[in-house]
């Protein structure tokens, strides 16, 4: 009609046959003599696939028809130029083998899916090896052919451009700026990738290393040179850390990582460590390596760094845990004198990780009421009769068990807690006292000795409390003793000074506990409101025979009895600590000592313990 036809009008192939790109994609599917010979086989619909055999043939994309057994009937010259093949050698190539689909088992499932029309689409990248030239990231998609066309179409796009610059991007993404070294992301990715289990269930140690320094002083450097020249430092550094790194990896099979973490932070990573032998070696080698002096804007520098080093099996560590013993470790690297080495050690970090818990749980805990007191008796040296009591302090902890004083008093007195928990010693002891003078009326009321921290003089009204408790309890003033450590109390001034001088006057007994072992100015006993001199254990100690002809330190002996000649003359009364036998006793005794506590008498009791004592009326012997 009107000289048309309803369909597209056909090509003209080279040999003057009119065929369509649609016949020559059929017939080479089919496998038939059209395909072989080139001679076309004309069918009705034929003069309307040429537009799509032009595309076909002249697209940047390369691709190809591949019929339901996954087998090349047709590829156009892109993709031949891509693989480096003419385009009829590919004719009858098993396409999965062309552009490796078989590569992974799941790429493979996916694929033979979409041969049998049960899944739309498959898209995956490929590196292709080119036989002429440099191999070519691809993106690979296979896709069923328009209509009911059997067969699907496979079209690759050369991608190695855009994964260049994806490459170069991740690399600035993943350096660090300033020493071009891995930075704190790349490290973690790595370190993550070192812990998975499939990293090393197939081969290798299994272990894992890491050291992390830190530069001892930098800021001071920092701030004096100015930030430029600090950077200038930190990039002199990682290049000292990587040669550390490349002699450490010298017939290894991979050189430790070296990042920076931030700041002046670095870490090695060891991946399939040895031991931790092979760690302490790289360890010191840093330590070695950054010992020589830097030259900075002419200035020779020397610079130190602290190294935490933990190593250890791979299977059961997390990048946080690895992360945290290292930190820790490194911390105490900085606080056992800075430019050395520290191995992680487990006992110790248990004892810190308890240290922080016992920390944390300490404010709860007066509030709950966990803590109780023991008291352990002053005893006269004279008649071995009961005078006063101790009263320390015990944590009944309900995960570690009871705890003595030693494990949280200077906790408390870090955190502040120490004056709540000071506040109900006082209170519970006076009142513990005067609960004994009630029981045992016809006694002599013995007295009760209360530790008091520095703490407790400075930041609370220790004078307002001590009144407020006897008040509340009963409790005459004599009847009570605090203890402040010597340190404490010698040279004190100002506030300190008015609290004891308030307290004396009070009628509260003061003592000093462990003299001996801090200022020992004697001279300002005479101007200071105390009573009583409690000798360290340390001199009472020299008292003790260590068998055989060996007798006491005739200088402890000597020292002992001139500190009590001096305190009896300024009016003051001497309790010796830590008499454990017989013979200190007889000694102290014998030079003048006014009263004795430790073992030899009795360990610290419950209060019942001492009612009995009370209730006996008779001498403490040895032992009761």
């Amino acid at each position: 009609m009107n000289g048309t036809s309803e369909g597209p009008t056909p090509a003209t192939d080279i040999d003057g046959s009119t065929v369509t790109e649609s016949d020559v994609i059929d017939s080479a599917r089919a496998g038939s003599p059209t395909a072989r010979t080139g001679s076309p086989a004309l069918r009705p619909e034929a003069t309307r696939r040429a537009p799509y055999q032009t595309a076909f043939t002249a697209a940047p994309l390369a691709m190809a028809v591949v019929d339901p057994e996954g087998l090349v009937v047709h590829a156009n010259d892109m993709l031949g130029d891509l693989l480096g093949r003419a385009p009829d050698e590919l004719a009858g190539r098993a396409a999965a083998d062309l552009v490796d689909l078989a590569l992974d088992a799941r790429t493979w499932h996916t694929y033979r899916e979409v041969l049998r029309g049960r899944t739309a689409m498959l898209r995956c990248t490929r590196r292709l090896k080119h036989p002429g030239g440099p191999a070519v990231w691809a993106q690979v998609t296979v896709s069923p052919l328009a209509g009911d066309e059997p067969g699907v179409l496979l079209s690759i796009a050369d991608i190695s451009a855009r994964r260049e610059l994806q490459a170069r991007l991740r690399h600035l993404e993943m350096h660090d700026p300033v020493t071009r070294l891995p930075n704190r992301a790349l490290f973690f990715e790595r370190l993550s990738a070192a812990l998975d289990a499939e990293s090393y269930e197939l081969g290798g140690t299994g272990r894992i290393g890491l050291c992390y320094l830190d530069l001892d002083g930098f800021k001071a450097i920092n701030d004096t040179l100015g930030h430029r020249e600090g950077d200038r430092l930190l990039a002199a550094v990682a290049e000292r850390l990587t040669r550390c790194a490349d002699d450490a990896g010298h017939n290894r099979v991979s050189a430790p990582l070296v990042a920076r973490l931030g700041g002046d932070e670095f870490a090695l990573l060891v991946e399939d460590s040895t031991g931790t032998e092979q760690l302490s070696e790289l360890a010191e080698a840093v330590l070695t390596a950054l010992q020589a002096p830097f030259d900075l804007a002419g200035q020779r520098l020397s610079l130190s760094a602290s190294i935490g080093v933990v190593e250890r099996h791979a299977a059961g560590t997390t990048a946080t845990g690895l992360m945290q013993a290292a930190d820790t470790t490194l911390y105490w690297a900085k606080a056992d004198g800075k430019a050395r080495w520290t191995l992680f050690d487990p006992e110790r970090n248990a004892h810190l990780m308890t240290r922080q818990a016992l920390a944390s749980t300490l404010r709860p805990a007066i509030e709950r009421g966990e803590f109780v007191l023991d008291y352990q008796p002053l005893v006269g040296m004279s008649d071995g009769r009961l005078r006063g009591v101790e009263a320390l302090v015990r944590w009944d902890h309900p995960r570690f068990g009871v705890l003595p004083p030693n494990r949280f008093i200077t906790l408390a007195e870090e955190d502040g807690s120490i004056v709540p928990l000071g506040r109900w010693i006082l209170a519970a002891a006076c009142r513990q006292a005067r609960r004994w003078q009630h029981e045992h009326p016809g006694e002599p009321p013995v007295f009760v000795s209360v530790n008091v921290a520095v703490r407790q003089v400075w930041d609370s009204d220790l004078v307002a409390d001590v009144a407020r408790t006897l008040a509340e309890t009963g409790l005459a003033p004599h009847l009570l003793q605090l203890e402040l450590t010597e340190s404490a109390v010698m040279g004190s001034a100002g506030r300190p000074l008015r609290t004891l001088q308030a307290l004396s006057d009070m009628g509260v007994r003061i003592a000093i506990d462990d003299f001996g072992t801090g200022y020992s100015n004697l001279a300002y006993l005479s101007r200071l409101p105390v009573d009583v001199l409690k000798l360290d254990g340390s001199f009472v100690r020299g008292f003790q025979y260590d068998g055989g002809d060996a007798g006491p330190s005739p200088a402890d002996e000597v020292i002992v009895e001139a500190m009590i000649q001096l305190a009896h003359r300024l009016g003051l009364t001497v309790t010796a600590e830590c008499v454990e036998t017989a013979a200190q006793a007889d000694r102290l005794r014998g030079i003048g000592c006014d009263t004795g506590q430790g073992w030899l008498y009795s360990r610290p009791v419950p209060p019942e313990r001492i009612s009995e004592l009370l209730g006996t009326g008779a001498a403490c012997t040895p032992g009761s």
